[in-house]
């Protein structure tokens, strides 16, 4: 048994590599965006999977006392269709909106978390998080709709990234639910498994596959596949025995930080003063859905 102590510094070396996450996956999409350009993108999902899988195999096969179950492999499993989902969505979403309103729209993961936490728990949402969601969707709106007002004017990446947020939310939740009874190496290479095998099973009728092996693509899949994928969710399988689904939800919303800072930098693709606004607006409702200001009685004194 762990005493208080120990847990709290497991929760803030747990939290200190789920930020270093953040950073990783924002630099992600400027790379991913580029390599789009010359491979298609189930078949980029379909190396980017199988090379995190292997990757993971390799690293865990002298692990000894992990017990690959059936029951924990199965979870694992479901955390992957979830994973996959999401970046299915996100992928080819960013074919038709840029790496910087892709990033923001999936920061709107942290927003969805606790709400799907409180429908699976069949908890009552609070008052923060309702606001936090009104705020953000008003954020969406002014990122996402280009015109005074119609529906038909939100662009089709921006439509896909936002089924991604929902896919990356289940993601979080799931995981959440089953890596405090599971071992983290099994959920590690079971959710990206499933995840590679639902790519490979697809990419070959539901595109035309084409990759041209430029240096960008094979960047993006060895950058994507090692440390975004293979060791990411491997550190957040292991994070989240000790931090709450909502808590990491709350780090990952620097990942649309991080992802403007590097496509700025290397692309010069910034954000339009309206999207600027809604981006804004984006972060301020996931502020308020998890930090709960509405909420103090949640907040008690350490």
């Amino acid at each position: 048994m762990q005493t208080r102590h120990e847990f709290r510094v497991n929760r803030r070396w747990a939290e200190s590599a789920l930020v270093l996450n953040t950073v990783v996956w924002g630099a992600t999409f400027v790379l991913v965006k580029a390599a789009l350009a010359d491979v298609s993108p189930l078949l980029f999902l379909a190396l980017r999977f199988s090379l995190a899988t292997g990757a993971l195999l390799a690293l865990f096969r002298g692990s000894r006392g992990v017990p690959f179950t059936g029951k924990a492999v199965a979870a694992g499993a479901f955390a992957g269709i979830f994973l996959f989902s999401g970046y299915l969505f996100q992928t080819l979403g960013l074919q038709f909106t840029t790496a910087p309103r892709s990033a923001f729209i999936t920061g709107l993961t942290s927003v969805m978390v606790p709400l799907l936490a409180a429908l699976v728990y069949h908890s009552r949402p609070h008052v923060s998080e309702v606001a936090g969601v009104l705020v953000a969707t008003a954020g969406l709106g002014l990122m996402t709709l280009e015109g005074a007002g119609a529906a038909g004017s939100v662009s089709r990446g921006d439509l896909l990234t936002f089924f991604c947020a929902i896919g990356f939310a289940a993601h979080i939740v799931t995981l959440g639910h089953f890596s405090e009874n599971m071992r983290f190496q099994v959920l590690s290479v079971a959710q990206v498994g499933a995840a590679a095998v639902l790519a490979l099973s697809s990419f070959w009728w539901a595109e035309t596959p084409h990759v041209r092996w430029r240096p960008a693509v094979i960047c993006a899949i060895l950058v994507t596949g090692l440390l975004a994928t293979a060791l990411a969710f491997t550190i957040q399988a292991w994070a989240q025995q000790y931090t709450t689904s909502t808590r990491t939800g709350l780090i990952y919303m620097l990942e649309p930080v991080f992802a403007w800072i590097t496509s700025y930098c290397i692309m010069g693709e910034g954000l339009s003063g309206r999207a600027a606004a809604g981006a804004a607006l984006i972060l301020g409702g996931v502020v308020l859905v998890e930090l709960k200001p509405l909420n103090p009685r949640l907040h008690p004194p350490r």
